[in-house]
């Protein structure tokens, strides 16, 4: 005679998985928002070069018009993506690969709202673009000084990392307050004359030296790592380029702010300002091109080697551009076109692979690939 077993009920039951609402924006990350920056900084390297061709300017508003628009659709897209997979966006956190790109959410703030008033203002005026620039960078500048604080104790703390996962995008949080120390300056001027440009100026400095005091700490662990460890991954090697970040930064931070100097600050520092931006700012670029050859050789390697498009060749372009502020703001101080040559150089570089990446992203997302699991 058969027996049926009959299981006891309990009071509390497991509930059934809920389906995920918004399953496109699951795999989202915070890595997205450098395609802002990759974008932003076109239209700012395009409209400060030494040379301007006649149109220049208006496809660069027309850029900064774009790099805004993708930052409303990312900062939507993520804010669904926190709404509906807070269990992804807290995995995120806790994945010393990913939570890094955090930083990124700072300077996509920074770099659309300094092109703001850079070129945004022919479009919505002086008075609307001071406005909006002031929301995003101090929205910037807040989660970025967060940023280079909350990843590293994340990493300290929570997350399992060994020396030969040390990636170039570590650096990604530390340089936050770098863009904010470049951006500044351009507010500075709006500001009431005396104490009010004063504070601003040298918080600018504040934040140029925790950038770029962090970043020393933390280059020779990512060097370190290449010498020891080999070539980054095929995927990883276009985060190379992310080293020329903190450099072309700092040496754009530094001659921004040297612009500015005689309006914020009386003698003598004004005038010392002005010569630390060059005494600075040519060894740093001297390093960065140094990186750059190196970067690029690893590229071509990559390449060789069947490197396929990943989100991470958008680490080709704002770096880059990085460079390319960086050189011309050199050559406005010292005069020396070998200077602006190098920015223009530079500048056809960081226009090339912002159509590459742009492309292959656009490609990414008809297909759907971009936004599928990761494998």
């Amino acid at each position: 005679m058969a027996t049926t077993i009959v299981r006891p009920r309990t009071l509390a039951t497991e509930p059934e998985p809920r389906a995920h609402k918004a399953p496109a924006l699951r795999h989202l990350g915070p890595n997205w928002y450098a395609s802002v920056m990759g974008t932003a900084i076109i239209a700012n390297a395009g409209a400060t070069l030494p040379y301007q061709l006649p149109g220049q300017r208006v496809a660069c508003q027309i850029v900064w018009a774009l790099s805004a628009v993708v930052l409303a659709v990312l900062l939507t897209a993520r804010a669904g993506h926190w709404l509906h997979h807070r269990d992804q966006a807290r995995a995120h956190l806790l994945d010393p690969a990913v939570a890094p790109f955090y930083g990124c959410l700072s300077m996509a703030l920074l770099a659309v709202g300094g092109g703001t008033l850079i070129v945004g203002k022919d479009l919505i005026g002086t008075g609307a673009a001071v406005a909006v620039d002031t929301v995003l960078f101090t929205a910037g500048t807040a989660i970025g000084l967060l940023a280079a604080v909350a990843v590293p104790y994340l990493m300290v703390v929570r997350h399992k990392v060994e020396p030969r996962q040390a990636t170039p995008a570590w650096l990604l949080p530390l340089v936050a307050p770098m863009v904010s120390a470049a951006v500044g300056p351009l507010l500075i001027p709006h500001l009431p004359a005396g104490q009010p440009r004063e504070t601003l100026l040298l918080a600018c400095y504040a934040m140029f030296g925790i950038s770029l005091l962090a970043t020393l700490l933390m280059l020779p662990l990512v060097f370190g790592r290449l010498i020891v460890g080999g070539p980054l991954p095929l995927t990883l090697t276009p985060t190379l380029f992310l080293v020329l970040g903190p450099l072309g930064q700092s040496t754009t931070a530094v001659n921004q702010l040297a612009d500015v100097a005689p309006q914020s600050i009386g003698a003598p520092y004004a005038g010392a300002l002005g010569a630390f931006a060059v005494v600075y700012g040519v060894p740093v670029m001297g390093f960065a091109l140094l990186w750059l050859a190196l970067s690029a050789a690893m590229l071509v390697r990559a390449a060789r080697n069947g490197m396929g498009f990943a989100m991470t060749w958008w680490a080709l372009t704002f770096p880059v551009g990085t460079c390319v502020t960086g050189a011309a703001g050199l050559a406005r101080h010292t005069g020396l076109t070998a200077f602006a040559w190098l920015a223009a150089a530079l500048f056809l570089a960081l226009l090339t692979a912002w159509l590459l990446a742009a492309a292959h992203t656009l490609r990414g997302l008809t297909t759907g690939r971009l936004l599928a699991a990761p494998r």
